[in-house]
């Protein structure tokens, strides 16, 4: 279905002077249009619906932007600031506050459009598990945060109400909201005293909250991911342990396990390789999840709602995963400590795309029309080669800059709802041919017919043999097969033998003619 007017793929982009907005591709000359000049700051987020962007302008200041205009709309002077989060839909600000005392209320959730404190609380300290400290659905429906050995919920239209209701759990650590609908709740508890851990589902329901709709306990269990699907019906466990048994990991043990909502499954994810489970993702509708999981080379497996393989899509070096808005592509990768290889799948036609490489990769993500990939190396974590690239859907790059130091890059949040089918879309893009990208620095480029002849290549630098070999090691380990080509010596060398080998067949059967 074809959608009238979408709105432009907006990316934004930090570096050591600040924040800018760049108006997404296509890009016209193949370069980026600047929507907002840059802003100093230390720290953005846009909410999750796209509509607002936040941005850390120091340690007492927090600026509230229109992310549709790039209009400041509202500024927080917030004193010994150490952290701030925006709420799905943009109505709300947190922040977290440096506190000497209980007395002091660190804590303090702030109205966007009116720029008054609606609640306030003392937090002792902020951890993933803690921060941000109350968290939303995605409608903002349902509002809710962690405290002592409970989940206390909120009216999340009138928070002057304070906690409205409890739901007790003890020893409670961790929880998890469902955000589209805000429905569920599933809550971690560790093990203790020689209880097992476990993770229990409740509804957000003040009336329905007296038992789990849903438990699954856990033996040697540290700590879990929390995966819940769209439509709040299924949550993916991911159970990691510091301690591997098998002594076949030095980073402990995973396993993937599975709750439903209504009592349909409870258990393991059937996984076909033995190893840790690398990442898992839900698709955008909720109705099929993939997993990268296995020892080097990892596989990776498509599966539906009950939990039964769909589609294999292969092994290789990958321990990510991202499936596209719309459903329709996937990108294998493998990032962090692994070479970057990452490969593209149409998973609705059941077939891969291609193939490329963007090494040293430390965040990636589709565009929220699904038609581009974006990867970028990024500091703290990395403080060389430092850039972007955007693929098209094939694996194809389309666009790559560099900078000395980039810290931030993200996608502006829109709905896929508001872009066209992906095939209507796509035809915008035209044919595409991808070329082999895996060599560092280069990029791919459309193959257009009647184009002259490619000038000739400057010879290879030098590689000595030990580097060689080591190469075609490596690839071997990582699953691949060693390139094959021959250096031009070689060549030459492999000629000269064979019209040797000629010549003295040519001599014997003339000598064995003569006699």
């Amino acid at each position: 279905m074809a959608v009238a007017n979408p709105p432009s793929l907006d990316i934004l982009v930090r570096d050591h002077g600040g924040f800018t907005i760049w108006s997404g591709p296509p890009f016209s000359n193949g370069e980026p249009k600047i929507k907002l000049d840059k802003v100093p700051c230390n720290s953005t987020k846009f909410s999750d619906d796209g509509s607002k962007l936040m941005a850390i302008r120091s340690d007492s200041l927090i600026t509230v932007y229109d992310a549709k205009n790039l209009v400041e709309i509202r500024g927080f002077q917030v004193p010994n600031l150490l952290a701030a989060s925006i709420s799905p839909c943009g109505t709300y600000v947190q922040t977290f506050q440096k506190s000497s005392t209980p007395q002091v209320k660190n804590v303090v959730l702030w109205k966007t459009e009116t720029g008054e404190s609606v609640y306030q609380a003392f937090q002792k300290n902020m951890t993933k598990a803690t921060w941000p400290s109350i968290r939303f659905s995605s409608d903002e429906a349902v509002a809710c945060r962690l405290a002592t050995n409970e989940v206390q919920f909120f009216d999340a239209g009138d928070f002057s109400k304070g906690v409205v209701h409890r739901l007790r759990v003890q020893g409670i650590a961790a929880f998890e909201l469902s955000k589209s609908p805000g429905s569920y709740v599933a809550v971690f508890v560790p093990e203790s005293k020689g209880m097992p851990a476990n993770v229990q589902i409740f509804s957000c329901a003040k009336e329905s909250q007296s038992q789990p709709v849903a438990r699954k306990s856990f033996f040697r269990c540290s700590s879990v991911q929390l995966h819940w699907n769209h439509g709040s019906k299924g949550l993916l466990i991911v159970v990691q342990s510091d301690v591997d048994k098998t002594n076949q990991s030095y980073y402990g043990e995973t396993k993937l396990n599975y709750l439903t909502t209504d009592g349909t499954y409870e258990g393991l994810v059937p996984l076909r390789k033995e190893g840790p489970v690398h990442d898992v993702q839900w698709s955008s509708s909720g109705k099929e999840f993939a997993a990268v999981y296995g020892f080097m080379p990892a596989m990776a497996t498509i599966f539906d709602a009950k939990c039964n393989p769909l589609l294999e899509l292969g092994t290789g070096p990958y321990n990510t995963v991202r499936w596209n808005p719309k459903g329709k592509f996937i990108c294998l990768a493998g990032f962090g400590n692994l070479p970057g290889d990452m490969a593209f799948w149409d998973y609705s036609e059941k077939k891969k795309l291609g193939a490329t490489k963007a090494e040293l990769s430390v965040t990636s993500e589709w565009s929220p029309d699904g038609r581009y990939f974006m990867t970028a190396t990024t500091a703290p974590r990395l403080q060389v080669d430092n850039g972007i690239k955007i693929f098209h859907h094939n694996g194809s790059l389309f666009f790559k800059r560099m900078y000395d130091k980039l810290f931030q890059v993200d996608w502006k949040p829109e709905s896929s709802d508001k872009f066209g089918d992906i095939e209507e879309v796509l035809k915008s893009v035209g044919s595409l041919k991808l070329e082999d990208t895996t060599k560092q620095g280069q990029g791919s480029k459309s193959v257009q017919p009647n184009s002259k002849p490619a000038a000739p290549q400057k010879p290879a630098a030098y590689r000595p043999p030990s580097a060689k070999a080591a190469a075609a090691v490596q690839a071997e380990l990582f699953g691949e097969s060693p390139t094959g080509e021959l250096s031009k010596n070689a060549l030459k060398n492999k000629k000269k033998r064979e019209k040797q080998r000629e010549k003295k067949a040519a001599e014997a059967g003339s000598g064995a003619s003569g006699t």
